[in-house]
């Protein structure tokens, strides 16, 4: 049975009952001089956010969409050894001698070779602007134990490219520096502002100090306005308006107005780009802002009602209209008509614990933020309060968290 490991990235892990526990995040193997390297086993990710390894001989069945293994999973957390590889995240990209020719992996294929046992046998090669691809054998490929200067990134992304935000920046948290600074480099610019946005802070300062000026500008515009402030907020103060200097003004704006507010008050923690309509907008416009892929679900469950303007900072705020009421009523009703009038707005200096308690006394999952002339400049999520609520390194998810 052949397998290509890259095409394992992602797939679900079940247990002996058939309940998911997981993800395939790698594949572990060994070195051996002359030989194929033997495969020890599969690096999962597993809730929350840890990474821990399957021996091989625990894997009982390797199917299309599905990975099932028998006994019991070590909890522990992941650790490489100094004598084994990540097959996907350190030995995809590598450049490799085959028939005296220079050429870049791009998938390796795993074979059980007895039982319980199994190499890495294939190594899928291409070379030159056409890709012109083929599979060798282990015997025909040199060169994976040589350093190199610059791996390259394309056949990582290639294997995480179906992967959420949040999965992605797991996974690049976990890689060696070197390579984690290769694989952001090669993500484009938006998918790499989604990925830093979930990144703990030393990960996203080890990135952003790696790009120029101009390309780490570029990437905070792609970022929301509250990330790319936290952000900025913990840079030098020369070095965060340098960078703003560098934005577009439209971006840069948002972005200075949330760095006036305190770090753990409504304003410095809000996002001051929530979905804003007029009165005069009727509900199918409203279902229609909401169904955004982009939006979290915490964005998306409520509407603020704003006379013009309807960016930050609004004109006269009117009030909030819940996703679930409009559901409910017919597509033409307009917005005005269907205001909640029980949700009251807080103030940008409110306090982080006040916020909290806000929200847990009203059972509400965002709220609107306005200031001292009654003009709307963001709204609290209930996610941006757990950001900051949790410890810095809640990203680690340490082992007996």
């Amino acid at each position: 049975m052949r397998i290509f490991v890259a095409r394992l990235a992602g797939t679900p892990v079940f247990d002996p009952a058939g309940d998911q526990i997981g993800r395939v995040r790698d594949v572990v193997a060994g070195l051996r001089p002359g030989r194929p390297p033997r495969v020890h086993g599969m690096v999962l990710e597993v809730q929350p956010r840890r990474r821990v390894f399957l021996p091989i001989t625990r894997i009982s069945r390797i199917e299309a969409g599905s990975v099932v293994f028998t006994g019991r999973l070590n909890l522990r957390r992941f650790e490489q050894r100094a004598t084994e590889t990540l097959a996907i995240g350190q030995m995809l990209d590598l450049k490799v001698m085959v028939d005296g020719e220079s050429m870049t992996v791009y998938d390796l294929a795993m074979e059980d070779v007895n039982p319980s046992e199994w190499a890495i046998t294939k190594v899928a090669v291409h070379r030159g602007r056409r890709r012109e691809a083929r599979t060798a054998d282990w015997s025909e490929v040199s060169g994976f134990d040589v350093l190199q200067p610059d791996q390259g990134a394309a056949g990582l992304i290639a294997a995480f490219e179906s992967m959420r935000a949040a999965d992605l920046a797991s996974a690049i948290h976990d890689l060696p520096p070197k390579r984690r600074v290769e694989v952001a480099a090669a993500l484009d610019d938006e998918r790499l502002a989604d990925v830093l946005e979930e990144l703990p802070f030393p990960d996203q300062m080890g990135i952003l100090s790696t790009l120029v000026p101009e390309r780490a500008a570029d990437v905070l515009e792609e970022m929301g306005p509250d990330d790319a402030a936290d952000l900025l907020q913990d840079l030098p103060p020369e070095e965060a308006a340098r960078l703003l200097a560098l934005m577009e003004p439209q971006e840069a704006d948002p972005v200075r107005r949330l760095l006036t507010y305190g770090e753990d008050t409504a304003g410095g923690i809000m996002t001051s780009e929530p979905v804003i309509l007029p009165p005069s907008a009727t509900v199918a416009e409203a279902l229609a802002h909401i169904r955004q892929r982009d939006l979290s679900p915490a964005v998306a469950a409520q509407v603020y009602v704003t006379r013009a303007p309807t960016e930050t900072p609004t004109g006269k705020f009117l009030g909030v209209t819940h996703f679930q009421r409009l559901l409910r009523e017919p597509p033409h009703t307009l917005l005005g008509a269907v205001i909640d009038g029980s949700i009251d707005a807080i103030k940008p200096e409110l306090a982080l614990r006040g916020v909290t308690s806000f929200l847990a006394t009203y059972n509400l999952v965002a709220a609107p933020v306005v200031d001292e002339l009654g003009r709307l400049v963001g709204a609290v999520t209930v996610d941006d309060v757990l950001d900051h609520l949790l410890p810095d390194d809640w990203r680690e998810a340490t082992d007996g968290a």
